[in-house]
């Protein structure tokens, strides 16, 4: 059976049966359709309650052969749920950038999955399209105000912000706009970016509340003027219109795994180009209200979990007590040198070569003071040897690593992962820190992450670049965080350099200040803020069928 065989396969339980489980009252639920629902968190208050412990997937470096972090999370959180403990899974929402492109589906795999699949994988409840719509009105108003008259003396040379949209289309990443004559306005070079990279995405995951959106908006900086000097949605008195379309989409979406356990999909940011984490509001509202809450943050701990400790832990003051990785024998043996074509071939001494990705990532979450446990993904091609290897490395470096099969056996398949991320969590060993302290200088924050956890010889970058970073400092933003962009598929900006590499340098193009979101991007090697579709992408397979139900969809 497929993954969408399996999803269409299960019987849902009624929401308010799901949210029951979690003390989450039935008027709290704003059904969306039969098995979706927003829920109202004025009515579930997260305030003077005692907090659940929180629980951290990520994983090694992606790779073709694929790491199942998704999988895993779901797979988890249903082991936990199994021996008694009251969880929350806490995820992003999915684009249809990749849902399209390569990655397709992004609800987890086998029976370990989010549902209903189809629906939360298109367009869910409408969130993604809320964000581009204020994004864009944005944009539009930035037009509109210089078409105007131009009264803040905007420079057209010096707009900084772009449009987005939520697909993969690399003819937009750099365009002409407002050709045409007078009427159409004043031709000026700008741009797309997909929606997942928006500041507003960043800002909707990292808004503590409606007010605290609507504050965030409103520092924006889209323009500067002649002098310099920074131009706001505020100014432009965008902030309350931006505000009204995302009054629905701040609120977190509640749905189930395959097993019936709660589920909170809000906020979809990629952790390549972006800050990879769910919301604030969805992760908060659950700690309030289990005894263990497991999120995930994108791709490989260098992007996904340094971002989720040094941004979205630093402003909300979250505090993880425990983090999984994830591996799989396959992707170890692709680190390794292996040929994807032989994956499925033993080869003991490739996962050995490959395992240094493996342990580099340990060492690297261990940086922040969280204790870490391995989750093997289980293959069917995988060795007894080739898992023992994993094992033993994985103890050499402190971590205890487990082989979980919830692919194929949903919560059971992780039982005993459960309860080692159990008694881990509530030994209370962490002692949570971030990697560089607030008054670190902008450059010496990219620096450090470059040499800490990419294992750079140094970062550097041309001089506009830096002298930018010191305008920022100057005018008070140098207690910002960095979000590095990059790829990945490597610890270097290179994808194909596979494994652990040392000795390389971070070159970081262009920086890009996210005022309203509260850190400062860093675009480094060849990454792209609007990507393009591969070259046989997911969408030439998806259809409907002529009973009307979707195929392709994974």
């Amino acid at each position: 059976m497929t993954d969408l065989d399996i999803a269409r396969a299960a019987r849902l339980k009624p929401l308010e049966d799901v949210a029951a489980k979690i003390g989450i009252p039935r008027e709290a639920i704003e059904p969306f359709g039969r098995h979706r629902a927003k829920l109202d968190v004025g009515l579930v208050p997260a305030e003077d309650r005692p907090q659940g412990k929180l629980i951290l997937v990520t994983a090694i470096s992606p790779t073709l052969a694929g790491e199942g972090k998704s999988t895993t999370s779901v797979g988890l959180t249903d082991a936990l749920s199994l021996i008694g403990r009251k969880t929350v899974l806490c995820l992003r929402e999915p684009s249809l950038g990749p849902c399209f492109g390569m990655k397709g589906g992004a609800t987890g795999g086998g029976y370990a999955q989010v549902v209903p699949m189809e629906e939360i994988n298109l367009h869910f409840t409408g969130d993604f399209h809320a964000i581009t719509a204020a994004h864009n009105l944005l944009a539009a108003m930035i037009d509109n105000h210089i078409y105007w008259g131009n009264a803040l003396g905007i420079d057209v040379r010096r707009i900084v912000w772009r449009r987005v949209m939520d697909a993969n289309d690399r003819a937009l990443r750099s365009i002409v706009q407002s050709l045409g004559g007078a009427p159409n306005g004043f031709p000026r070079e700008s741009g797309f970016d997909i929606t997942a990279a928006s500041e507003v995405m960043a800002i909707l995951c990292l808004a503590s509340d409606l007010d605290d959106l609507e504050l965030r908006l409103s520092r924006i900086v889209v323009a500067y003027t002649r002098d310099r000097r920074p131009v706001t949605a505020g100014d432009l008195s965008a902030d309350g219109a931006m505000a009204v379309l995302l009054k629905d989409a701040i609120r977190p979406n509640l749905v189930q795994t395959l097993e019936g356990n709660p589920v909170l999909v809000h906020g979809g940011p990629f952790a390549n180009i972006a800050h990879g984490c769910n919301s604030v509001i969805a992760t908060r509202t659950a700690l309030a209200h289990a005894d263990y809450v497991v999120t995930e943050a994108g791709f490989g701990a260098d992007l996904g979990a340094e971002k989720f400790f040094d941004i979205k832990c630093r402003q909300s003051g979250l505090s993880p007590d425990a983090a999984v990785l994830v591996a799989t024998v396959r992707a170890l043996k692709l680190n390794g040198g292996v040929d994807k074509d032989s994956l499925d071939q033993v080869d003991v001494e490739a996962v050995r070569r490959g395992a240094v990705n493996l342990v580099r990532h340990i060492e690297n979450l261990r940086q922040f003071g969280v204790p870490v446990v391995v989750a093997i993904n289980h293959f069917a091609s995988d060795s007894e040897a080739e898992v023992e290897l994993v094992r033993e490395i994985a103890r050499q470096h402190g971590s205890e690593a487990y082989l979980c099969r919830h692919w194929a056996e949903g919560g059971q398949g992780a039982l005993e992962l459960a309860h080692a991320v159990a008694a881990l969590s509530d030994k209370g060993a962490a002692q949570f820190t971030t990697l560089y302290d607030d008054d670190l200088p902008l450059f010496e924050k990219i620096n450090t992450i470059a040499t800490r956890i990419y294992r750079a010889e140094e970062a550097d970058a041309d001089p506009s670049v830096r002298a930018q970073l010191r305008e920022w400092e100057k005018a008070g933003l140098g207690h910002l965080p960095i979000c590095i962009a990059k790829t990945q598929y490597s610890f270097s900006t290179d994808p194909a350099l596979k494994g652990a590499p040392t000795g390389h340098v971070v070159h970081v193009r262009e920086v890009r200040l996210s005022a309203g979101a509260g850190f400062v991007v860093a675009l480094c090697g060849e990454i792209m803020t609007m990507p393009g579709l591969p070259r046989h992408a997911a969408a030439e397979h998806i259809r409907l069928n002529p009973e009307g139900l979707i195929e392709g969809l994974s």
